[in-house]
């Protein structure tokens, strides 16, 4: 809004200086702002009642609250079209996100399917649709091939060693159950002790980041797939790149029947998503080019025998019907519990940000610690019928929506097609070429290549976010997942911490006619008001920041007490050297008057003359010696007030506590008064705790806002505000 807009808007508020006494009277503070006890919240949370109980009922199980209500004409017709849409991605995804879990393909099926009905009961968003993921898949692998690597089922036979892959897939997959029942267990203790809050440090660049990087290790492991090669598997830091290197020196050996599969396939799941992009407009449902290219590529290969005749590796037999629970060995628990906290954190970080994006498209909410708790369940049940851990899938949540899915219903259809095919059709799948999974994967990834963008965007907006995007893609891609995630969290918190070091602290100064105090550094019609020092700091003030606030404050304030201490004790000594000297000397005269000699009346006035021009000549070096002194004006402009604005302060720790009592301190010792203006109620309450007023420091000296703590200043020093020509045609009366 202009100067012109806003020029008939006036405003003139005549009122006496407050202070913090005067405002708590004014405003009437209450004694105690500081909500119930933890003993009274304890015993509220332990009432029952008929209400509250139906409350906890419907927010533990958010399925109660909605399906009686279910509008079946409005719903019915769209949430079936898009449970059949949803199912038909989830046959191939499910499958080919297996290979990154390194189980058999038919556990992507049942990953596809319990998990999904478990949320259908528990979650509180109605478009995402939970499932296999691929930075999950890659993550959970990461545990298998590491407890269960191929060189621990070696045999031999008749063409040298190979690996017991029946025994082999039997190990992994007792391994993955462990981590998704582990993986649940985490989500759902931190959904009952209301831990959704920690996602908020997981900043979206640091998110975007990682997955990203979580895409390269995804890529890396589905080469050996599309090439048809053997690689060595690699352990620890730079496992990627040396992963990458023995690719290449393999490269010679190409499996070529392989390489035409993959590529065959993934270029024409390229151009029929693409299409599908284009035309998503127009087309009534996306074509189902991944289903299409699993059916066909399933007839080619048995027909062709790319098996027994080309050696072109294929799923493999792929059992009918589910398969009963089985409580997961827990002697995983030891050796995977970092591996498993970290699926916990991505999974949920994956799936609210998801579900929150849809929630404020559609104008409804999402409870944060439900869906924690939603998710846990859903990994905790599917880790007894051998699933792999789940999160939410933008691909097939786009999908849901898009097809006019309203609710979890949806879900529960798609859930029907996957067991449909479980019970009936898997069976006919296993010929199907593993490559071909591997180039469903290759073109799944496209959403998250496309977060590369992410890089200039952030060049011209924010440097730091680019900086924890670039260092988080690095550590994810060079280190393991897990210990990638934890390096970027720890450098993402570092910069904040950074920040707060790298605080810029301004000078206020007074915009003519107006009660507004802006920095003069930017404004340039700012005007310092003579004899006071304004400071703010731009972030909070806490233990990391406190003396550097401190020494900011002297610098600014053009004031250098140690120096200007050091010489009024030097002035101090030296008055008493004077003195004593006076004394002798003045015993001395005594003894020459009994003498009959006389002495000058006014010599103690001479003394007195120069001991004063001594001190007065020593304050305006101190005070001259610095660029924001008054220059020639003298002691008449020096600086005897200070305010600290305290609006961007949110909390006081006794580091910071002890500070403010020594710059009272300090600055009360070479005559200058300093106020606080600005102050929250919670700030005020932690100086009240902490001991902070006193009689030197009263409560006096707390003011709401800056002009009142100006106006103070000003009465106090016996001045009034200087005039200057207002560069605004408002209506303004400020006055003491």
């Amino acid at each position: 809004m202009s100067i012109h807009e806003t020029s008939e808007l006036q405003f003139c508020v005549k009122r006496d200086i407050l202070d913090e006494l005067g405002l708590d009277e004014v405003a009437s503070r209450q004694s105690d702002s500081r909500g119930p006890s933890l003993k009274e919240k304890l015993q509220d949370s332990l009432r029952c009642s008929v209400s509250r109980l139906k409350k906890c009922i419907l927010a533990w199980l958010p399925v109660l609250s909605w399906l009686p209500y279910y509008p079946v004409r409005q719903n019915a017709l769209g949430d079936l079209f898009s449970g059949v849409s949803v199912g038909i991605l989830h046959l191939p995804q499910g499958m080919a996100y297996a290979l990154l879990a390194t189980v058999p393909p038919v556990f992507g099926l049942y990953t596809s399917f319990y998990p999904v009905l478990v949320y259908f009961i528990f979650g509180t968003s109605r478009h995402i649709s939970v499932g296999s993921f691929a930075v999950i898949g890659i993550m959970t692998g990461g545990v298998t091939e590491k407890l269960a690597p191929d060189d621990l089922f070696l045999t031999n036979g008749v063409n040298g060693s190979a690996a017991d892959t029946d025994a082999r897939d039997q190990y992994r997959i007792r391994v993955v159950a462990a981590v998704t029942l582990l993986c649940g267990l985490f989500q759902v203790v931190l959904g009952l002790v209301r831990f959704g809050f920690v996602v908020t440090y997981l900043s979206e660049p640091l998110v975007r980041a990682y997955t990203t990087a979580a895409a390269m290790h995804v890529v890396i492991s589905q080469l050996k797939y599309t090439f048809g090669l053997a690689p060595k598997r690699f352990c620890g830091p730079l496992a990627q790149i040396y992963t990458l290197i023995d690719l290449c020196a393999l490269l010679p050996g190409t499996h070529i029947p392989t390489l035409v599969v993959s590529v065959v396939a993934l270029a024409v799941l390229i151009v029929v998503k693409e299409v599908n992009s284009i035309y998503r407009q127009k087309l009534p449902l996306p074509i189902p080019i991944e289903l299409l290219v699993i059916i066909v590529g399933t007839l080619v290969s048995h027909y062709a025998q790319l098996n027994p005749v080309h050696a072109v590796e294929v799923v493999g037999e792929i059992p009918c019907g589910l398969v009963p629970p089985r409580v997961p060995d827990v002697s995983f628990f030891s050796r995977i519990i970092g591996e498993a906290f970290t699926i916990a954190v991505v999974g949920y970080a994956i799936n609210i940000s998801l579900g929150k994006t849809f929630a404020l498209k559609h104008g409804y909410k999402v409870d944060n610690n439900q869906e924690l708790v939603a998710v846990g369940i859903s990994n905790a049940v599917g880790g007894f019928f051998q699933c792999y851990p789940v999160t939410s899938s933008l691909s097939r949540s786009l999908v849901q929506e898009s097809t006019g899915g309203k609710t979890q219903v949806a879900g529960a259809v798609s859930a029907v097609i996957v067991l449909i095919t479980v019970l009936k059709v898997g069976s006919l799948f296993g010929d199907l070429p593993k490559a071909v999974l591997s180039a469903i994967v290759f073109a799944n990834l496209k959403g998250m290549f496309k977060q590369y963008g992410d890089i200039p965007a952030l060049w011209k907006n924010n440097k730091v976010d680019l900086l924890v995007w670039v260092v988080t893609f690095l550590c994810t891609l060079l280190l393991n997942l897990d210990l990638g995630l934890a390096a970027s969290i720890a450098f993402a918190l570092l910069t904040v911490i950074f920040r707060t070091q790298l605080t810029k602290y301004s000078v206020l100064g007074w915009v003519p006619g107006t009660e507004l105090y802006v920095e003069t550094d930017s404004y340039e019609k700012a005007k310092e008001i003579p004899g006071i020092t304004i400071f703010r700091s731009s972030s909070t003030l806490y233990y990391a920041n406190a003396e550097l606030y401190k020494e900011a404050l002297q610098e600014k304030s053009g004031i250098n007490i140690s120096k200007l201490i050091m010489l009024r004790r030097k002035q101090a000594t030296k008055e008493k050297h004077m003195e004593k000297n006076e004394k002798k000397r003045e015993e001395k005269e005594r003894k020459k008057q009994n003498g009959g000699v006389s002495v000058p009346a006014n010599s103690d006035f001479i003394i007195q003359s120069h001991v004063a021009n001594t001190h007065l000549s020593a304050d305006e070096h101190v005070y001259c010696d610095d660029a924001h002194s008054f220059g020639s004006e003298s002691l008449r402009t020096r600086t005897h007030s200070i305010i600290l604005d305290f609006s961007t302060v949110s909390f006081i720790d006794t580091v910071t506590l002890k500070t403010l009592k020594n710059i009272f301190q300090d600055f009360a010792e070479v005559d200058v008064t300093v106020c606080i203006s600005g102050c929250q109620v919670l700030v005020v309450q932690q100086l009240e705790q902490g001991g902070f007023f006193s009689a030197s420091v009263p409560k006096t000296h707390l003011f709401p806002t800056i002009h009142d703590a100006v106006l103070y200043c000003l009465k106090h020093a016996g001045r009034t505000l200087p005039y200057y020509q207002c560069s605004l045609e408002i209506l303004c009366d400020t006055r003491m």
